[in-house]
């Protein structure tokens, strides 16, 4: 770790590259974790797909003395409209990156065939089944998370799921991330959870590496907290920890 400070509550901790960012937060995680499965029956997470977790998830899928058993496993967010073979659906990352590999004891995975408003419903009963343990999420370039962007992101939102139109932004960074090969591939809407799902979660850890973030860290940690760069919102959670590697980190003032 290079350097780390506080803004607000949010706790910042910076490393030299996104290798040594992941490997941090995955062990970072992990403890948390055993924490947790030391004192209650079970841990309930949820997780985000992106590029920018991999070395988070790598790190995680290796970590020795889980007892993954007794965790349920959500996602937070996922394309309408894609074939179910598709490797771009978030459900699929999941699964090839950290599910198969340790294999909790409980995966739910959001349904996006099914019909809209009947899956939005099921897959937030399943959320408020209990208290969210912990979420481990990422910054889009537009400073979303999830798929919570600035056109529909409400920090009082009322529901727990949600769909919801990609803002143009949001698309290009999936081309911008070697997901999609163009801006006219990558689907027009999305379920994903909404804010206050994500926040509700007693323990929040933040990935964000890359120079294609700069912008978001930066809008992140400096301006408003206000939808305009919903990720502002991590600042008011009393325990959520901000990752970020010299590349992403750099427009920001010391």
């Amino acid at each position: 770790m290079i350097a780390k400070r506080t803004v607000d509550l949010l706790k910042i901790r910076v490393y030299e590259n996104r290798r040594e960012l992941g490997k941090a937060a995955g062990d970072a995680v992990a403890g948390r974790m055993r924490e947790l499965l030391a004192k209650q029956p079970g841990v309930r997470m949820i997780f985000a797909a992106a590029p920018s977790q991999n070395e988070f998830l790598e790190t995680l899928a290796a970590a020795e003395d889980i007892d993954w058993s007794r965790v349920t496993a959500f996602h937070m967010d996922d394309y309408i409209g894609l074939p179910e073979n598709a490797p771009q659906r978030f459900s699929r990352f999941l699964q090839d990156r950290l599910f198969r590999l340790v294999h909790p004891g409980t995966v739910r995975l959001i349904d996006c065939s099914a019909p809209i408003e009947a899956e939005c419903a099921r897959y937030g009963r399943l959320l408020r089944e209990a208290p969210i343990d912990i979420v481990c999420l990422g910054i889009g370039e537009n400073g979303h998370i999830a798929f919570n962007d600035p056109p529909v992101a409400d920090f009082a939102d009322p529901e727990t799921v949600k769909a919801v139109e990609l803002d143009d932004a949001c698309r290009t960074q999936q081309v911008n991330d070697g997901c999609f090969p163009s801006f006219g591939d990558v689907p027009t809407h999305a379920l994903t959870l909404t804010i206050p799902t994500l926040t509700g979660a007693r323990h929040l850890f933040c990935m964000v590496p890359g120079q294609t973030k700069r912008n978001a860290v930066k809008e992140t940690l400096e301006g408003p907290i206000s939808a305009a760069c919903p990720a502002t919102i991590l600042r008011r959670h009393p325990d959520c920890t901000l990752f970020v590697d010299a590349d992403s980190y750099a427009e920001v003032k010391a």
